[in-house]
């Protein structure tokens, strides 16, 4: 039987202690990873930072630095890179996965927002990346090298895919909020659930 797909609304019919989240880039998965992770004492696993290697290489160590956290009782991690095997590793353990299905124009403007800082403050990330100088993203269209291609040609993913893991992963509760407004308030209402 598969579990059923959860709002704002809906109370938890469990304590998650292994959670992913969903969403396309610039939802803001790494953000309410880190909130969930507080709120619920988990370690939180930045999956961008055990995928990406100096100069953006992917790092060969990724899939076994996956299965060892993966394998721990207590985590939350972005749920991404399912092309390149974490699916199988991460899926099956986790509990809960929380999906941020916001409207386009609210990740867009989000990924604005963040890209231009990052790429104007020339803000280091994981492992000693930074963001490309702004001429350089603005050269080109090819999702490959340019984060808001990408984002475009990924929109759709998870409103595609959420159907069919569902059907593979049955035993995953998840929690699709549709708003960041939605999600201000799902998160309230773990805190006060927290604080009985």
């Amino acid at each position: 039987m598969t579990a059923p797909l959860l709002t704002a609304a809906d109370p938890l019919p469990f304590l998650p202690e292994r959670v992913l989240i969903a969403g396309v880039t610039g939802s803001g998965k790494t953000t309410l990873a880190r909130r969930i992770a507080e709120l619920w004492r988990l370690d939180h696993h930045e999956i961008d930072a055990l995928y990406h290697g100096p100069n953006w290489t992917p790092r060969p160590e990724f899939l076994d630095d996956v299965r060892t956290f993966a394998a721990t009782q207590r985590w939350v991690t972005e749920w991404q890179y399912t092309s390149k095997g974490t699916d199988e590793i991460m899926t099956p353990r986790a509990q809960l996965a929380i999906w941020l299905d916001y409207p386009f124009p609210v990740v867009r403007a989000r990924l604005i927002r963040r890209t231009l800082a990052r790429s104007i403050l020339r803000t280091q990330m994981y492992n000693g990346n930074v963001e490309k100088p702004l001429r350089k993203l603005l050269a080109t269209r090819d999702p490959a090298e340019n984060i808001l291609a990408w984002q475009t040609q990924t929109r759709g993913f998870w409103a595609d895919r959420m159907p069919l893991k569902r059907a593979q992963f049955p035993h995953l509760t998840i929690v699709r909020l549709a708003h960041p407004r939605e999600t201000e308030r799902w998160l309230r209402a773990q805190r006060e659930h927290e604080s009985r």
